[in-house]
């Protein structure tokens, strides 16, 4: 893949998959009526800071790739895309930081592409000022608006925010926390471990991609990463659904996938109708878009009305994963127990509470958003487990242990002569 072919992966990758829909409801029905796909959403928020005009691309400047690369990806992009670019670091020439970090503007508004426009205004751009990262990506989340459609902003940078507050992960970690549907993929030019973390923070808080690359083979292969993931991206998001503080009038939920947030040391509730021929299946998965301290865990707990615990899923970790993930089975008969004939038809549902735990511990502000999470319920006919293996019942257990007893005591007995004569001649 030549280097001015990779930006236009990024940019056609990630746009297959963003005519998702949002639930209205807190149960995620897959039979719901299927709406009418809502056209691509994208802006292209790009660096144009000083740095950019580092020339360690095939000797080329990092701009001028950059620029050659969008210039295909304006010609490949399907008709009625909507395309939005904005800039950082473009204009101001000064040395007054106060004002470079506020140099951040958008250049062409999303509409649908108009692709002599777009490569005019790309052509234009010359590596100037500041790295105001943070303040850019909250400027592409308004540019890009609201709606029904899961937008995406693809950040290309080769350095980190320089103009911090507002600090571009915080930014990213509360635009996820609106539930606006908006995904950041990120791209790294420079093989810079700042960079990387920055870069990565901001996608995972998002749900987005990150990819570094400063050669050409390690191009292709960070592209080809992202190509995968978009043409994985499942075709509706999950549901938004805020779980309760405690059981009672916790919302109730169907089988799904769910999304929600919670704060460090939060619990979270959720109700999950299940009848007794049925067996509930539930697992979560935090991400953890911000550090935390070492030694930490995610517990998963499926309760009675009253409290009774009924069966709990764990997991934990030690700061070398940014995801943890646990879940849990449970059914109201046990395996032995059959059912009564002399009932007809479907019993009334028993309402399962489930409870999202964990301990986790931070320095980051009590009033930053929640972490991340994705909770999966399914009900599914009970299946019991069959019986474990046993020695077996009557005569035969009796046979297997009587034999079993007279070899010991014959290999006891012959041992301790053994010893006693050998302790005699001795």
């Amino acid at each position: 893949m030549s280097t001015s072919r990779w930006l236009r992966t990024i940019l056609i990758g990630p746009t297959v998959a963003l005519s998702t829909i949002i639930p209205t409801a807190a149960h995620a029905d897959e039979n719901e009526p299927v709406e009418t796909a809502a056209p691509p959403r994208v802006e292209l928020v790009l660096d144009v800071s000083g740095s950019m005009r580092a020339a360690d691309i095939d000797g080329r400047t990092r701009i001028s790739v950059a620029q050659q690369a969008f210039n295909e990806v304006v010609d490949a992009l399907p008709d009625g895309t909507e395309l939005g670019i904005r800039v950082l670091g473009a204009t101001y020439q000064g040395k007054d930081k106060a004002k470079g970090c506020t140099d951040t503007q958008q250049i062409v508004p999303v509409a649908p592409v108009d692709r002599a426009a777009a490569k005019a205004a790309i052509a234009a751009l010359r590596p100037t000022g500041f790295t105001p990262v943070g303040l850019a990506l909250r400027g592409a989340a308004q540019d890009l608006g609201t709606g029904e459609a899961t937008r995406r902003i693809i950040l290309i940078t080769d350095g980190e925010d320089t103009c911090a507050p507002p600090d571009p992960c915080d930014v990213a970690r509360e635009l996820a926390a609106k539930g606006t549907h908006l995904v950041v993929d990120t791209l790294g030019l420079a093989p810079d471990d700042k960079v990387r973390r920055q870069l990565l923070c901001i996608a995972a808080a998002t749900g987005g991609t990150y990819a570094s690359a400063q050669t050409p083979a390690e191009l292709t292969h960070r592209i080809q990463q992202l190509v995968d993931r978009a043409k994985d991206s499942t075709v509706k998001t999950p549901a938004l659904v805020a779980g309760g503080k405690e059981c009672a009038g916790a919302p109730l939920l169907s089988p799904g996938v769910y999304t929600d947030r919670e704060k460090i040391s939060e619990h979270r509730w959720y109700r999950v109708p299940v009848r007794e021929d049925q067996e509930l299946r539930a697992s979560v998965s935090i991400a953890l878009d911000r550090q935390v301290n070492r030694d930490y865990g995610v517990l998963l707990r499926a309760t009675a009305a009253d409290g009774r615990e009924l069966v709990r899923g764990t997991d934990a970790g030690s700061g070398r994963t940014d995801v943890l993930s646990t879940g849990l089975r449970w059914s109201a008969l046990e395996p032995d127990v059959e059912s009564d004939p002399s009932t007809d038809g479907p019993t009334t549902p028993t309402h399962v509470c489930l409870v999202i735990s964990n301990s986790f511990a931070s320095s980051t502000a009590s009033d930053a958003p929640g972490l991340p999470f994705e909770l999966t319920i399914d009900v599914v006919a009970t299946s019991p487990a069959p019986d474990a293996p046993g020695l077996g019942r009557g005569w035969l257990l009796l046979l297997v242990l009587t034999v079993a007893g007279l070899l010991t005591g014959a290999l006891a007995g012959w041992l301790t002569r053994w010893w006693v004569a050998t302790w005699r001649t001795n």
